[in-house]
């Protein structure tokens, strides 16, 4: 059986991923969120922005790399700018 050669930049995204999960939790336990209206067309709470984010930002990284020359890290960075927008604003 083959294991995954895990790299300390995977590790650390998925590291990321869990520690914005565990606080968006805690989060949403200490003050519940009330759904809001913003740039997206449909009402949404915190935990919906997130997800809206994350995956938006998975799928802008993959056009970003396939399509452009661009470096992994200028693609990263469009996604954190991506989510971070969809977060205050979305």
């Amino acid at each position: 059986m083959e294991w995954m050669a895990w790299t300390t930049p995977t590790a650390l995204f998925f590291v990321a991923i869990a520690l914005l999960l565990a606080g968006m939790t805690t989060w949403e336990l200490r003050s519940p969120s009330i759904p809001r209206r913003g740039l997206l067309p449909i009402s949404t709470t915190r935990g919906d922005r997130l997800f809206i984010g994350l995956l938006g930002s998975a799928y802008l990284h993959l056009l970003v790399i396939g399509v452009t020359g661009w470096s992994i890290w200028v693609a990263s960075a469009l996604s954190v700018v991506w989510l971070l927008s969809v977060m205050r604003w979305g």
